[in-house]
């Protein structure tokens, strides 16, 4: 998969490309990641990029021709295959399902707007797409970049070793993962639960979709909503609820 990167900040981008699952699928060129500064672009002498928005208002806004140069390139690029995707609250929230639906592009360019934000011409002529990461203001669009790259790269066969480690990740199956332990066995006198220390892989694969469902209950209920539950899940929820309600008196 390659990836661009429409940054004034290029540099930012050094510490999710050198290091963990990242680091290593880009040396195993599985991830390829490429950047276009605007203002290498810009036709302004002074190589500016922003001016104030037009009606007035706080803050200044990333002009057309720098940002749209920049995109234009990554295009040529990709030989017009790229998809083009502005990071903005405003976009689609990225879950699951979305970050598997990017990952079956070959090619993605990711837009990071500065200040107020863009020129909306440049939405309505290069960019296919905006994405968003949850609905709250940052600085700028480099860090969703990130979380975005992060977020996809981990899909992409070859990235992670283990794929089960994928398949069990908290919303995989709209849940959220059960609680996880390492050694020692005992800490500050919490232990193990013993259904984990047992061997008895019936029980464990048991005890672990009853945690999984505890866990969504009780941290992100909405998911329950939006997941069809097996006869066993509903079974499990039930008996769950129960004692929840018991040990509240």
């Amino acid at each position: 998969m390659k990836i661009d990167i429409i940054s004034i900040f290029p540099e930012m981008f050094s510490s999710i490309s050198k290091y963990g699952i990242l680091g290593k699928a880009i040396k195993k060129n599985l991830l390829t990641i490429d950047y276009f500064n605007p203002r290498h672009f810009s036709e302004n002498k002074r190589k500016r990029i922003d001016s104030k928005p037009y009606g007035g208002g706080p803050g200044m806004v990333m002009m057309f021709q720098p940002l749209t140069s920049a995109i234009n390139v990554s295009k040529k690029k990709s030989n017009n295959t790229t998809k083009v995707i502005y990071l903005s609250p405003k976009g689609t929230e990225l879950n699951k399902k979305k970050a598997l639906s990017l990952i079956k592009h070959s090619y993605i360019t990711l837009v990071c707007g500065r200040y107020q934000g863009i020129d909306e011409r440049i939405l309505k002529t290069v960019v296919d797409e905006e994405l968003s990461i949850g609905n709250y203001i940052l600085s700028g669009g480099e860090i969703a970049a990130m979380v975005i790259i992060d977020v996809i790269s981990r899909l992409i066969p070859g990235v992670v070793g283990n794929i089960d480690s994928i398949n069990s990740d908290s919303f995989s199956n709209k849940l959220l993962e059960e609680p996880q332990y390492a050694k020692p066995k005992t800490i500050l006198n919490m232990s193990v639960p013993k259904t984990l220390l047992s061997g008895h892989h019936k029980n464990i694969k048991e005890w672990k979709l009853k945690a999984s469902l505890k866990e969504t209950l009780l941290k992100k209920p909405n998911l329950l909503l939006k997941k069809k539950l097996s006869t066993k899940e509903l079974k499990l929820l039930v008996l769950i609820k129960k004692k929840l309600h018991k040990n509240s008196f």
